[in-house]
């Protein structure tokens, strides 16, 4: 029995009917060089035999009675693998337009919570490239909700369902599992009373963590050179920060890492980030222009960061921090905008959050949080005030090295993220095989003409290309310099901050 921490419990509480909180994937493979079509009633032996490598793949949720606490992950006793997979034949209907409308239809429900949190639905009859030489193969439509995995961890337990040989491995038997016993209600109460009674030595704990915080406001006072962030809450409004509907559209579109490196090599100190950072901003901007929207003020996107350790076992839950971005989107010149965002990342690096958000929520009741979230949407508090920010944009590294499906080789790879109130547009960036692809999941209803984005990020990648090669060299070495320089105050904070810190700690013990 495992309890959910703060962060992951919150996407329970914002999930609505307009509003499911689960990731979305879409997996094509060629299955060309196999001998035979792989067969469902195989896929379901294999996916039956790596269960195990995924543990919350048989674990449901355990809720606190009165909303007392957050939920618990418990074994299911009445798992059934067959509860969580579809089968679709596409027919005469093989091409990948359909494949994706598909995709968003089955992305718009919410899965149930009286079973695992995941959902696969096999598409067969699919076939990739042309439509008189397309290629057989297959696609996977998955669902996995935001509450077991975030974008990062659900990259890693893929790349542990999927293989790296196209040999197809001989399909073993599943390994024997017993469920733990359910916990009783009682058991569970008990363990919520103690929960909040622990809530003061929380709040003295939180009492140290904002002293710490305020101290360090004072230090970063002192770096009166340091530009300070834009104040929360006074992102403009854009298009995209209107009411969600439940539909859903998927657009992607496919770029070379290769020409995102040549222009990170072209504009000096940036980093691919960067560069795929601005690729999304020209892309919005072009948007937003041909849509008649108003871009003199900036994009602030909210930009996810893995805080997940290489040496941590668990590879599901949500650990992220969070950072909010200017995009720049005033910058018409869409090579300086990269090497603005470049410089906006570093000066916003040092004020994120001192108190995390999970920090503050473990103090609440979870029937507040819900009810919280409920009203947020329900009394359109989005639609009052100004958003926090206008969009997340998340850039997930994949492999570059092909992964394969009992001899079938993933050919491409679709990804949507969850919708929220006033956030009718959310880009997933991830790289595989040389390739990377901008996932824009969207409602429709709230961001017409979406399919406009697919062409728009193209000719942004080439404008891009162009403004890089007439950069004037000695422009590009200014930034640097202040970047160095701000770096260095940077440090010196840091080596403030880590002796107050060291203070704290004893003061702790």
């Amino acid at each position: 029995m495992r309890q959910l921490s703060e962060l992951d419990a919150s996407f329970l509480y914002l999930e609505s009917a307009n509003a499911p909180m689960h990731i979305g994937s879409i997996y094509l493979f060629d299955a060309s060089e196999r001998d035979t079509p792989l067969a469902f009633s195989t896929f379901v032996a294999y996916l039956r035999s790596r269960l195990h490598v995924v543990p919350v793949f048989r674990q449901r949720l355990k809720e606190i009675p009165l909303r007392l606490g957050r939920p618990y992950w418990i074994d299911d006793p009445d798992f059934s693998i067959e509860r969580h997979l579809a089968y679709v034949s596409l027919g005469e209907s093989s091409r990948e337009a359909s494949l994706m409308t598909l995709a968003s239809r089955i992305l718009e429900e919410p899965l149930k919570r009286d079973r695992p949190l995941w959902h696969i639905t096999f598409v067969d009859g699919f076939r990739l490239g042309d439509e008189k030489e397309g290629k057989a193969g297959f696609a996977l439509i998955v669902k996995l909700h935001h509450a077991a995995i975030d974008a990062f961890s659900g990259e890693e337990i893929m790349g542990k369902l999927l293989e790296y040989t196209p040999e197809p491995q001989l399909i073993s038997s599943p390994r024997p599992w017993q469920p733990r016993p359910e916990p009783s209600e009682g058991r569970v109460m008990i363990r919520a009373g103690a929960n909040i009674l622990r809530t003061p030595w929380r709040l003295a704990s939180l009492a140290v963590d904002a002293a710490e915080a305020t101290t360090r406001g004072l230090i970063q006072k002192q770096l009166r050179k340091i530009p300070r962030p834009f104040p929360l809450f006074s992102t403009p409004h854009s298009p995209f920060n209107q009411q969600i509907t439940a539909n859903r559209q998927i657009v992607s579109a496919k770029v070379e890492l290769s020409r995102l490196k040549a222009i990170k090599a072209a504009l000096g100190d940036v980093t691919l980030n960067d560069v795929v950072l601005g690729l999304c901003a020209e892309t919005l901007r072009r948007y937003l222009g041909e849509q008649g929207a108003d871009a003199g003020q900036s994009l602030i996107a909210m930009t996810p960061i893995s805080v997940r350790s290489s040496t941590l076992r668990r590879t599901t839950g949500n650990q992220m921090s969070a950072m909010l971005l200017d995009l720049a989107t005033n910058e018409p010149d869409p090579a300086r905008r990269i090497r603005r965002i470049h410089w906006n990342a570093v000066a916003s690096e040092p004020y994120r959050e001192a108190i995390a958000a999970d920090r503050l929520t473990e103090l609440l009741p979870s029937s507040m949080l819900a009810l919280s979230a409920r009203l947020y949407s329900e009394l359109q508090i989005a639609q009052r005030y100004r958003p926090a920010f206008n969009l997340p944009i998340t850039n997930v590294p994949g492999p570059q090295i092909p992964l394969y499906l009992q001899g079938a080789k993933l050919a491409q790879q679709y990804n949507a993220a969850p919708l929220f109130d006033s956030m009718g547009l959310v880009i997933v960036a991830v790289s595989y095989q040389g390739n990377l692809t901008l996932n824009f999941t969207i409602c429709p209803d709230v961001v017409p003409q979406g399919d406009s984005l697919r062409n728009h990020a193209c000719d942004s990648l080439a404008a891009i290309e162009g403004a890089a090669g007439e950069l004037d060299p000695e422009e590009m070495h200014i930034p640097l310099t202040e970047t160095r320089s701000q770096s260095l105050a940077y440090t010196a904070m840091g080596l403030l901050e880590s002796g107050l810190k060291r203070l704290v700690g004893r003061f702790r013990r």
